[in-house]
């Protein structure tokens, strides 16, 4: 493994190198650049899939999405993880399957 990183500490480092363009960029405009990035992390699953797959991208594009999700997090003021405990490890967390 390459190093422990916590997801308060990557949202905050993604909001320390990007938050000042995200926030001018607002909500719509960053889900956009979030869902293309999304995008692309299904073409790298569906190259696996196939057996072509490049696992260098594939872990890239997942790195992607994560960025881009605090992103959002951080210019709508979610903290990522405060909002994980509470779903998931608040109370046992919600029941049923996912």
């Amino acid at each position: 493994m390459a190093g422990d990183m916590t997801i308060q500490a990557f949202q905050s480092l993604i909001r320390d190198r990007y938050f000042e363009t995200d926030a001018a960029r607002g909500a719509a405009s960053t889900f956009l650049w979030f869902m293309e990035e999304v995008g692309e992390l299904a073409e790298a699953i569906a190259r696996l899939e196939r057996g072509d797959g490049d696992p260098d991208n594939l872990r890239e594009e997942f790195a992607d999405v994560l960025a881009w999700l605090a992103t959002l997090a951080n210019i709508t003021g979610v903290d990522l993880a405060e909002a994980i405990h509470n779903k998931y490890l608040r109370d046992g967390g919600p029941s049923g399957t996912k």
